[in-house]
């Protein structure tokens, strides 16, 4: 059984470096980043005969990973959450793969509970990709757990719970649902600055702590859904749901003289919310 949560989500920018093994160096020999953006687009939409630009997972160049921990205290079929610390992995400084190789090794020795939103479809594809592009092993990720309980079963939610999944039922409903429209019925920020969108232009103009607490906010927000997923789901009480919301506002209001977006986070959540934070 897992000790900790892992809410987490990345954020990318498209990976030119392949283009010339997938077009042919005649196609791209000679153009600048912006264009070879363009005929990667380009490329998709051909594949997809013209419905979809967004670039396949292995396309993507990991800029930002961030991530909430939190201990899981059990009692009986219930648990509560702690707490522990929001975060983004490395330094303004780290390389993508520093980024790819300290998370894994992280995620080794804890081996929690993964929590994300689209994570199994986006963000862990990804991950893998740039693993296996550095070299990086991750035997404990495939190795654990049994035939139907493990970090790769799609109904486990207790190894992973993609809450786009558990949310649609496993694709009982349809369409699409994101992550800021369930926030806004919820009464939670979600999207209140810049958005997935916009990463690439924020790196192009050196914007990386940016990126990082955009990420660090869109973690905050998956973590709130958690937590009114699992009450409703009688995994939290009443009062363990209250506690761990305060436990949010707590740690947000001893982080905002140095970490501002957090106190930004917190206004847009009492705006959303009209000042009543505690749900039940």
């Amino acid at each position: 059984m897992h000790n900790s949560l892992f809410v987490f989500d990345i954020e990318t920018v498209p990976d030119t470096t392949a283009l010339k093994n997938l077009l042919g160096a005649d196609v791209v020999d000679g153009m600048d980043e912006p264009e070879l953006r363009d005929a990667l687009e380009q490329y998709h939409l051909e594949i997809t005969k013209g419905n979809n630009s967004f670039p396949r997972q292995p396309f993507h160049k990991i800029v930002a990973i961030s991530f909430l921990e939190a201990e899981i205290i059990r009692n009986g079929a219930q648990e509560e959450y702690v707490l522990k610390e929001i975060r983004s992995g490395g330094t303004l400084e780290s390389t993508e793969e520093e980024l790819v190789k300290g998370v894994y090794n992280y995620l080794s020795k804890r081996k929690p509970r993964f929590v994300s939103y689209n994570g199994r479809n986006f963000d862990f594809p990804v991950m893998k990709f740039r693993a296996m592009k550095y070299g990086v092993q991750a035997d404990w990720f495939y190795q654990t757990g049994d035939k139907w309980n493990n970090y790769n079963s799609r109904y486990s939610a207790d190894w992973h719970c993609d809450l786009l999944d558990v949310l649609k039922d496993f694709g009982a409903m349809g369409g699409g649902l994101k992550l800021n429209e369930v926030c806004s019925i919820l009464g939670l920020p979600g999207k209140f600055g810049p958005d997935g969108s916009q990463v690439t232009d924020m790196i192009d103009s050196d914007n990386l702590q940016g990126v990082r607490d955009y990420c660090e906010t869109d973690v905050l927000n998956t973590y709130l859904v958690y937590l009114r997923t699992q009450h409703h789901k009688g995994v939290l009480s009443d009062d363990a749901l209250n506690r761990a919301i305060t436990d949010c506002l707590d740690y947000v209001d001893n982080h905002t003289a140095e970490r501002p977006h957090l106190a930004d986070f917190k206004q847009a959540w009492q705006d959303s919310c009209n000042g009543e934070f505690l749900p039940v």
